[in-house]
Formats: structure tokens, C-alpha cells, sequence
């Protein structure tokens, strides 16, 4: 049976609100939270992260992408569909801001720790354009393996975290099972629409999302979409 973690509100003036994923314990590591967002102002000045990971995943449907700049000296435009990935390390300094005023940025905020050897580590960063993105073709879905890999199909990334991600679009009445393998700390997040996710429905205004915590053995997660198109997005990675 999952452990249910809860999803918060949060709003910053009018030009910020998210779904916030927080979890006690580490039933979410390697994974330390997760913000569903819609930025349409400036929001966060300059901040500094270091000790993790700071990545930032652009939805297709986004009306525009993320100006990115960071003590390093980038300054990159995170397109809708990609991915930019920031290790904080011993620390980074960086910015992100819609890329075009008056246009909204749907994206995910994702939290991810370092192995303890990594977490005084020089910052760097990686990126991922969306056209780079595999996905995989199943009747009645579409899968976009961000990061990690799944049936043979493996995004290029290779980040000091190993994780997996899955941006994953169901028509309606699609069925889908994802093999998890086993010793990963799994989560599903959805982003519309209503999923059935293992015999229970799931969507994006409810009260918390499912977190299956790591297993001795390889599984699968059913997905379900029984009341119109949805979409979910699947994380996991070692509980260790």
C-alpha cells in the first residue's frame, strides 16, 4: 500500500502558485520535494542553493520557458519540454524568470539530494533540450523519458543523482503499467486530468499523491485514465 504524502498550496503575490510536495522521513529520497508551478512574473531574486540539486523541468503546454542565469556563468532559455539541471554542490547563486513578459511557465521544481561524498562538490550545471528527450509510443500514451531510463530507452543526461523521471499522457481510457525496479522509492504526481494510479483515482486538486517506498522486489504501477485525458509524472530513485 502507498504512503499518501500530502500536496500544499502555495502562492507568491499573483505571479506564482504551485503544488508543493514535502514528505517527513526520507520516503521520497533520493528525492527531497517537488513544486507543480505556474510563474508569470518574476518571483524568486537571486537565491543561493548547495548541498543538492535544483532542476527544473519545463512542461510542452508551457506558453513560454525560463531565463536561467547562475553564478557560473550561464545564462540559458530552458524550453518548453527541456530540462536543466543545477548541482549546488558547495553552493550556486542562480535566477529563473518567464522567459517572455505576460506569458505563463507551467514547470516542476524538483529537489534532489547528492550522495554525501557529492555534496561539497564544485557547482556545474546540465542541460537538456527537448528535442533530445526520447519517448516511447504505447496504444493510448505517450511517454517522454526525461531522466533515468525505461524498456531499453534512456535519456542522455547523466546527472550525479541517479534518478528517473517520467512525463507520461494518457488518452482517455488508456491503461498503462511502468515496471519500477526493485530498491527504488517511487512517487506518481498528477499534473490533469483524473489517473488511476494502482486501483485508486488520483488528480491534480486533490489532497495528496501516492509514494510507494522502496521494494526488495522489481513491481508495477498501473495508470489509468478513466475520465478523460490525463497526465502524471513518475519519479523514482534508490532508497539508499
Amino acid at each position: 500500500m502507498p504512503v499518501i504524502a500530502p500536496l500544499q498550496r502555495m502562492n507568491h503575490g499573483g505571479h506564482f502558485r504551485a503544488y508543493t510536495l514535502r514528505a517527513e522521513g526520507n520516503v521520497l529520497a533520493p528525492f527531497l520535494g517537488v513544486d507543480h508551478a505556474w510563474m508569470s512574473g518574476p518571483t524568486f531574486p537571486s537565491h543561493r542553493h548547495a548541498g543538492f540539486c535544483a532542476v527544473s523541468y519545463v512542461f510542452l503546454d508551457s506558453e513560454t520557458g525560463i531565463d536561467n542565469r547562475d553564478s557560473l556563468g550561464t545564462h540559458n532559455l530552458i524550453r518548453p519540454g527541456g530540462l536543466h539541471w543545477a548541482t549546488a554542490g558547495s553552493g550556486i547563486i542562480h535566477q529563473e524568470d518567464p522567459a517572455e513578459e505576460g506569458k505563463t511557465v507551467h514547470s516542476l521544481q524538483i529537489f534532489v539530494s547528492l550522495p554525501p561524498e557529492l555534496e561539497q562538490t564544485a557547482p556545474s550545471a546540465l542541460s537538456l533540450e527537448p528535442e533530445n528527450i526520447p519517448m516511447l509510443r504505447v496504444p493510448g500514451s505517450k511517454i517522454r523519458v526525461v531522466l533515468g531510463s525505461l524498456s531499453g530507452v534512456t535519456s542522455p543526461l547523466k546527472p550525479p543523482t541517479n534518478v528517473t523521471l517520467l512525463d507520461i499522457s494518457l488518452e482517455d481510457s488508456a491503461e498503462l503499467d511502468i515496471p519500477v525496479p526493485a530498491g527504488m522509492n517511487m512517487f506518481a504526481m498528477p499534473i490533469f486530468g483524473e489517473t488511476n494510479i494502482n486501483g485508486e483515482a488520483f488528480f491534480l486538486d486533490g489532497h495528496g499523491l501516492p509514494v510507494y517506498t522502496a521494494s526488495e522486489h522489481p513491481r508495477e504501477v498501473r495508470l489509468k485514465a478513466e475520465s478523460g485525458p490525463a497526465k502524471v509524472v513518475m519519479f523514482w530513485g534508490d532508497s539508499r
